[in-house]
């Protein structure tokens, strides 16, 4: 059974973006909302970040995984919170691959991690205090909070792909692993390319009738503006399915410049997509590419059919720097 969509925005707005709030001094006893307002509402500067928590699936080698995302309630200041008391997953961690970078606004389902073997019968909980305020929330393997990242059931869609060179691996659904490795110098331009794809769902929701097959790439026509569609909008009238690639920062010493952030696919080229990434101190980062669909951020809610992969730089200092 799907839940509407309006169930979840209302959720949301309580229990920021279907994760359990526990406030600081609280116990995290499951998924139930805080009786208390939350820690801070949105504004510019100042407020809170509190972890969503997604869900967790079973990959294909059928062993389960957590996936996780994040509601940073300030509307122009992005965070970093540096692994350990302030940024903790617990027991076993504090570091499971979360983030230490914070952008701005509700980010769906940017790290996924092994669940333990024992984790049917345990909690997890990850804690980010920041701007002074504390915030957890629990991760567990109920049933009810089974998600399916790889297929909407109802649809049949499935994520775009996404590959770093154009004969080699796809990637889809959660990020798991590094999808590529990159070295560079400070202030040198690092050239990123990626190639997006993506297949229509295969049901008509609204009239639970096939799709027809897209047409040769040939008969598409003009490729989409850059970026795409932009989420949530269907299909143009011959044309692909419209995908939205985004790049960010989501581990490093310092900011990355990203030109453009939103690079345009070229559908004639195989949906290549290319920008570049500049950085102004030496050390490790992770990067993370996002792939959007038509279903929008989180798919809509339903945390499907999007696609959130990470790649690694290495940046060292420019030649005869320190």
């Amino acid at each position: 059974m799907r839940v509407p969509r309006s169930a979840f925005v209302a959720c949301f707005a309580v229990c920021a973006g279907a994760g359990a709030l526990v406030r600081a001094g609280q116990q995290g006893l499951g998924q139930a909302p805080s009786p208390l307002p939350l820690s801070n509402p949105v504004r510019e500067r100042g407020s809170s970040v509190t972890g969503a928590y997604e869900g967790w699936y079973r990959d294909k080698d059928g062993s389960v995984s957590v996936l996780v995302g994040y509601f940073n309630r300030n509307t122009k200041q992005e965070l970093d919170i540096p692994i350990g008391p302030n940024n903790r997953i617990e027991p076993g961690g504090p570091d499971r691959g979360q983030p230490t970078h914070f952008q701005t606004g509700r980010q769906w389902g940017v790290f996924s991690f092994k669940a333990p073997a024992n984790f049917a019968n345990q909690t997890l909980t990850w804690t980010l205090v920041v701007n002074g305020q504390t915030n957890t929330i629990t991760m567990h393997m109920r049933p009810e909070w089974v998600v399916e990242p790889f297929e909407d059931v109802a649809s049949k869609n499935t994520p775009p792909l996404i590959k770093f060179q154009a004969d080699g691996p796809a990637f889809a659904g959660p990020p798991s692993g590094l999808a590529a490795t990159y070295t560079t110098t400070v202030s040198a331009p690092l050239r990123l390319t990626a190639w997006a794809t993506d297949e229509p769902a295969k049901l008509n929701v609204a009239n639970a009738q096939l799709t027809a097959p897209s047409p040769p790439a040939a008969a598409r026509g003009a490729e989409p503006p850059a970026g795409g569609a932009g989420p949530g909008r269907g299909r143009g009238a011959g044309g692909p399915p419209p995908i939205v690639l985004t790049w960010s920062l989501f581990r490093g010493p310092a900011p990355v410049a990203f030109d453009p952030a939103r690079p345009a696919v070229n559908v004639a080229e195989g949906g290549k997509a290319t920008t570049t990434a500049t950085f102004n101190t030496p050390g490790e980062y992770l990067l993370r590419l996002q792939a959007n669909d038509s279903s929008g951020d989180g798919g809509g809610g339903f945390q499907c059919c999007w696609t959130n992969v990470h790649v690694n730089v290495s940046v060292k200092p420019a030649s005869g720097g320190e």
